[in-house]
């Protein structure tokens, strides 16, 4: 069973003048125990929108999101669901010690009895994110640790929980790039040995491919590519997945197999997209067939493989 299934999501938001904006357009994924699932996409794709709801801190305009077959509790649903947010310097709060901030979740969800088990699990967190010596750790404030040490401190403060979900949102991009390889390996590591599921959102497909076993590319709140890491990102079948694909730093890409191009057909001029495919004003391939919302259909001839493009109708 999946630690948590989304059914059919749908977030809208407010504008000014009386419009609605759709962030999160119908959309419906699961999340597995020991395993990761990478969102991907540009900025303003939907991606922290979905993290949020998830989070319950946004309320979705249309439907589900159960956790471990349909926890409903706000209490234990946000002690079964973490986040590892994306800014370590604004995570934390600089009046109180790394002990402070381990300690807290640890009192609040009863998961010490008295002081002496709480300092132990604090200093047992400290030492599950590879921040030793932990005593001397736990007495620093956030302002004496380095960017990678407050990003441990704030994965430590996630694992206090016991959580079976973990939302990832951009955990590594405010870091120095000498350390996000450490970073992403130590997720990775806790995420095997808790049997944790793992949301990783990134714009970053290179350690999406890593790093995630099963990969969505959202665009403008729609999923419009997913599948197995290593076909989505070698293999890419949406147009837009492709211009993310090309855009990304591959020092391999030397000794990765050339694809062929796909078909180029005149380009459309629409500005109206409230009706078939979100991406066509900006497709090179756009023809009259995408004014008619696409379904997800085989990609390169596997069934896991689906991208909601017309393109694929012709193969």
């Amino acid at each position: 069973m999946s630690a948590l299934a989304v059914r059919n999501l749908t977030v809208e938001y407010r504008q000014h003048g009386g419009g609605r904006l759709r962030a999160v357009d119908d959309l419906s994924f699961e999340l597995e125990p020991g395993a990761t699932l990478a969102l991907v996409g540009e900025s303003g794709s939907g991606k922290s929108t979905v993290v949020r709801t998830l989070a319950r801190f946004i309320r979705p305009n249309a439907g589900r999101i159960e956790l471990d077959g349909g926890r409903t509790d706000v209490h234990e649903y946000r002690r079964h669901l973490q986040l590892v947010f994306q800014d370590p310097f604004a995570s934390l709060n600089p009046m109180h010690t790394v002990r402070h901030h381990l300690a807290r979740p640890l009192k609040r969800h009863r998961r010490a009895q008295g002081r002496k088990d709480l300092d132990a699990k604090v200093l047992e967190l400290l030492e599950s994110v590879n921040l030793t010596p932990a005593d001397e750790i736990a007495r620093k404030y956030p302002h004496e640790l380095s960017g990678g040490q407050r990003q441990r401190v704030a994965i430590a403060r996630a694992l206090a929980t016991q959580p079976r979900v973990l939302l990832a949102d951009e955990p590594v991009s405010m870091l120095d790039v000498s350390i996000r390889l450490e970073i992403l390996n130590l997720l990775d590591r806790l995420k095997r040995e808790r049997d944790l599921a793992l949301l990783y959102v990134t714009h970053d497909l290179a350690t999406a491919r890593h790093f995630a076993k099963d990969i969505m590319v959202l665009y403008r709140g729609e999923v419009v590519e997913r599948g197995p890491s290593d076909s989505v990102i070698l293999n890419p079948a949406h147009p837009y997945t492709r211009i993310l694909a090309d855009a990304a730093p591959d020092p391999q890409s030397r000794r990765s197999p050339r694809r062929e191009p796909l078909p180029r057909v005149a380009e459309q001029h629409e500005t109206r997209l409230d009706t078939g495919c979100k991406f066509r004003a900006r497709c090179p391939f756009a023809m009259p067939k995408c004014e008619e919302h696409p379904p997800a259909l085989p990609a390169n001839g596997d069934p896991q493989h689906t991208a909601s493009c017309w393109l694929l109708a012709s193969d």
